[in-house]
This record gives C-alpha cells, structure tokens and sequence, in this order.
C-alpha cells in the first residue's frame, strides 16, 4: 500500500540510534553526523519506490557528501515475511548501486518508530544543529523513475539546508511502500 510521509516538522530534533551495519560495525547519530547537515533515509531492497529511485539517491548523497552533509540508510522491514529485505541482501544491494553511506539493520523496528518513518523511501534532512528541515521526496518519481531531468527536490532542499541551515518551505511528500511492522 502506498504511504505519504507528513509534512516538516521544522526543528525537530534527530532521535540518536545504536544500530549494525552492513559492515560489521555499529553505527550512532554521531557517527554519521555531518558538519553542515545529516540526512537520515528509511529505505529497503525489495520496495519498488526505492527500486525506481536508488541509482539517482546514491548519486545526490555522494554529491552532498561533498558539501559537508553526513548520511545514513536505515532498513527497518520485517525480514521475516520480506526476506528480500535480509541482512544480507542488504549488502548485495548496496554493494550493486554504490552506497557511499552507512547501511544499517533496525531489526527491533525501534528507530523507525522513534522517527515516526511511515514508507520507504522515506527521507529526514536535518540541519547542523540535528533540526529537521526537510521530509519531502527525492524528486518525481513514483513506481518507476522520473524523467531524466525531473528536478532533484531532496539535493536541492539540502544544498540550501548546508548552506543557509533552513530547508525550503513548499515541499511534497515522499511516497512509498508502508514500513513492512513486525505482527501486522
């Protein structure tokens, strides 16, 4: 079923996280910090919405990295009914599209009930202070990418969010598969 994220809730601030990641370390909200700003992304392997997006995802946070922007994938499914959402597909998928970013397993589901994450993809741009500035959508996007030069709302809301510390006021929602909760 089809999810949209709500909207900013401007200045709230970033829940701290202790969780695995695909490289055998954990990982915290200090570790993945950025200077500038912190982008926090609730993905998955398996989502069509992810699918559609991933290649274009990973090359906007490695632009923004370069701006001084921390970031983090968080995948919170449940692995049981979703097995294409493992561990260990974790690391395949993110070795296949690149991930320039820590990609960590909130197996509990604990983190994405402390961020309120509702779908994947589902995307938090905070500012140098851990202050939420942007919970919009990568770009067009739906089921199946955009068009090649569909506007990069996600890379421009944070640029502005790295340079001047405030995300922009208009933003559209992401939209995505629901978060795949345990029991339901």
């Amino acid at each position: 079923m089809a999810m949209e994220t709500p909207i900013c809730d401007f200045g709230w601030q970033a829940r701290d996280f202790r969780l695995p990641g695909i490289d055998g370390r954990d990982w915290t909200l200090a570790d993945v910090r950025g200077a500038k700003g912190t982008l926090v992304m609730f993905i998955c392997n398996h989502c069509p919405y992810v699918k559609a997006v991933i290649d274009r995802l990973v090359r906007d946070v490695k632009e923004l990295q370069a701006l001084g922007m921390g970031a983090v994938a968080i995948m919170s499914n449940d692995t049981v009914n979703y097995p294409e959402d493992s561990f260990d597909n974790m690391k395949v998928f993110a070795e296949t599209h690149g991930f320039t970013f820590p990609y960590l397993f909130d197996e509990t589901q604990e983190v994405a009930r402390a961020y309120d994450a509702v779908c994947t993809p589902d995307f938090f741009g905070f500012d140098s202070s851990l202050g939420l500035q942007y919970r919009g959508r990568l770009d067009s996007s739906r089921k199946e990418a955009g068009p090649p030069d569909a506007r990069r709302e996600l890379f421009d809301a944070m640029a502005l969010v790295l340079e001047t510390g405030k995300g922009p006021v208009e933003q559209t929602p992401s939209m995505g598969c629901s978060i795949k909760w345990k029991g339901e």
